[in-house]
């Protein structure tokens, strides 16, 4: 069995720059440039606008699951290329090595763009 420690401690201010929301997925696909399986998530973060990012989800979800569903995303990374796509935003998830990649999401449904704390 894997030791699983801490990582390093942070101050408060150091993660009050991380800008974590919610938003929900408008449109999911199977993204063909992925090296491993991925989707192309369009999610929408209320008065943010509209994002895109790419996800490691398809062991756990398939396309018309994550229809409508609401996610955990940090808003404020700069945008990156992934797999052919610019990333603007990364979805947060669980990622078990039993379960798999787990996303994050409100237990009851919040506007989009709601700021996590």
């Amino acid at each position: 069995m894997q030791e699983i420690t801490a990582s390093a401690q942070i101050e408060f201010p150091d993660f009050i720059k991380v800008d974590i929301r919610t938003g929900t997925i408008v449109q999911a696909q199977l993204n063909p440039m992925a090296k491993k399986p991925a989707y192309v998530l369009t999610i929408d973060f209320g008065g943010l606008g509209v994002k895109t990012s790419s996800a490691q989800l398809t062991e756990n979800y398939a396309e018309h699951d994550l229809l409508g569903k609401q996610v955990i995303a940090v808003v404020n990374f700069p945008p990156k290329r992934v797999a052919g796509i610019v990333s603007e935003v990364l979805v947060l998830a669980a990622v078990s090595e039993t379960y798999g990649t787990v996303l994050l999401e409100p237990g009851m449904r919040v506007e989009n763009g709601v700021r996590i704390a």
